[in-house]
């Protein structure tokens, strides 16, 4: 099964990653790739390597752990497990690539303070206000279901918290500079990752 999670993940680094830089460099002339320009040691810093390191963890240090000798997690050896996996991590690539183009050509890998996107709220960002990282903690969920080790767990939890740190700490605040109250009344009405999970009570005067 290391085989294969090694597989999915070359999938889903070619699909979310080249096809979508791709596809965004076609309809725009830009790549859209905004995430390496942070200041070093800033809370977007962090949070990119972050979830950057733990996404390498999960998606290749913890199938080249499987495949050197080291054991599953006990309650998590099962075939249900590893298959449940397989399913999980090929659904989430398929749906990080579709919230993707949800995005048109306000996709961006990354903030950049100077810049004003269109906030786009409708297909599937009515019902969640972060469908691509929720696909992409899916699809590494997965990935760790199919090989359920402790460096692939590891691995996720890291990923997971830089996620919440990019979203809360740097995306929120920035899509509020940028779209004021649009983006207000949007977080009252959607979740954060999930459908009416996580929605912003409006701020009453």
């Amino acid at each position: 099964m290391a085989i294969a999670a090694l597989l999915v993940f070359a999938m889903f680094a070619l699909v979310a990653g080249g096809a979508r830089v791709l596809i965004q460099r076609r309809r725009t002339g830009d790549t859209g790739i905004r995430q390496f320009r942070p200041t070093p040691g800033s809370v977007q810093w962090w949070a990119h390597w972050g979830f950057v390191t733990g996404g390498l963890i999960t998606g290749l240090a913890g199938p080249l752990a499987d495949l050197a000798g080291l054991a599953p997690i006990p309650l998590a050896d099962r075939v249900a497990v590893t298959v449940t996996g397989v399913v999980v991590a090929v659904a989430g690539v398929a749906a990080t690539f579709a919230a993707q183009l949800a995005m048109g050509t306000s996709w961006r890998i990354g903030v950049d303070d100077t810049e004003h996107t269109h906030l786009v709220t409708t297909g599937v960002f009515a019902y969640m206000r972060n469908p691509i990282f929720t696909a992409m903690l899916v699809t590494f969920a997965g990935l760790a279901l199919m090989v359920p080790n402790p460096v692939a767990v590891a691995g996720y939890a890291l990923l997971l918290t830089g996620v919440q740190a990019q979203v809360r700490a740097v995306e929120e605040p920035y899509l509020h500079q940028v779209h004021g109250s649009s983006y207000t009344d949007y977080t009252a009405r959607v979740g954060r990752f999930l459908p009416s999970v996580g929605r912003k009570r409006p701020i009453r005067q």
